[in-house]
């Protein structure tokens, strides 16, 4: 039986990794459309995640409250030690949903020309520091026996975070364009094929090299985790994800291999959250510093009226992103009213 505090963990890890899938997409969307230099391609782009792309970030949202409610010292420490990239984050965030609507209200090359970039840059920066954030938590920042931050942002900045956001990028791309090849046809879709199988590759040597590296820079992560079978689902269920995804590509099962991805992402954050816990924010100070679901969460009964609340409010959440792609399924067609 899982106790409020293990509750409001699996919950919280439940809301990222259904942003990760969500908006993952809308972001490698974003980077892709970068390399996109036919203008009826570039409003594809746009109107393939148009209609969804305001709905996918509420689970961001989501997470955020369910933080700030659940374990309130984590969610201080967070956006106190990460407030630069957190910014830029934002910053970026609202340049990207401006774009969309921005874009077509002129009808001039100069003008659209902006807001592709700012649509590009806009979800490529998100897509590289969410990947920084995870590796500096993954990694353990600073914090003093108080559990108050005492690093700077540069610090943010080591070459294992680095390393992670690529590794962000690269899989937020492939999934991206794996999407793409659900809503496009012909050339476009074959090009957004190619983009998937090539991110692919780079994914899976990315994922080697990383896991490496995290066993030397946060080893504490792999210790018990033979005797665990949570890690060993989770780790075979992304075996076969990752395997399946060039064999559907193959296949030209494209929702088959979209899945496969969205299995991987999740496979990939419930790994790390599985070998974190009880940890919320590790301290690479000493590891006893940490913030972890016990020393930082809120009373039992404000967990136990926003769990209430929480069961209320998520499945209006999932029922309302599961009507609104039943709704916009299938392929983009462009209109006069489109982006």
């Amino acid at each position: 039986m899982m106790d409020l505090n293990t509750t409001w963990y699996l919950l919280f890890g439940v809301l990222i990794i259904g942003y990760a899938i969500l908006d993952g997409f809308d972001l490698g969307v974003g980077v892709l459309h970068l390399f996109t230099s036919d203008e009826t391609e570039r409003r594809v782009n746009l109107n393939a995640i148009g209609p969804v792309w305001d709905g996918n970030e509420v689970w961001l949202l989501t997470a955020g409250g369910a933080l700030f409610a659940a374990f309130p010292p984590v969610y201080a420490t967070v956006f106190s030690s990460f407030y630069l990239a957190l910014m830029l984050v934002l910053a970026a965030l609202i340049f990207r949903a401006v774009s969309v609507e921005f874009r077509s209200k002129i009808n001039s090359p100069g003008w659209r020309r902006l807001w592709d970039w700012s649509f590009g840059l806009g979800s490529l920066l998100p897509a590289v520091l969410f990947g920084v954030a995870v590796g500096n938590i993954l990694r353990g920042v600073p914090l003093d026996a108080a559990g108050v931050f005492s690093g700077i942002f540069l610090g943010l900045l080591n070459p294992y975070s680095i390393l992670m956001g690529v590794l962000s990028l690269v899989m937020f791309t492939m999934h991206g364009a794996l999407y793409m090849t659900l809503k496009t046809e012909k050339a476009q879709r074959a090009r957004m094929s190619e983009w998937a199988s090539t991110s692919w590759v780079a994914l899976i040597v990315l994922y080697f090299v990383t896991t490496l590296y995290t066993y030397f820079e946060a080893g504490y992560l792999f210790k018990g985790v033979l005797g665990n079978p949570l890690i060993w689902i989770l780790f075979i269920l992304l075996l076969v994800a990752m395997i399946y995804i060039p064999i559907a590509l193959k296949s030209w099962a494209f929702f088959r291999a979209f899945m496969a991805s969205s299995v991987t992402i999740l496979c990939m954050i419930g790994l790390a959250a599985v070998s974190m816990y009880p940890r919320m924010l590790p301290s690479i100070t000493n590891l006893d510093y940490s913030l972890t679901i016990y020393n930082a969460s809120s009373t039992d009964r404000t967990l136990t009226v926003m769990l209430v609340i929480a069961l209320i409010g998520v499945p209006i959440v999932i029922a309302y992103t599961w009507y609104i792609y039943r709704v916009f399924k299938g392929k983009t067609v462009i209109t006069d009213e489109s982006y």
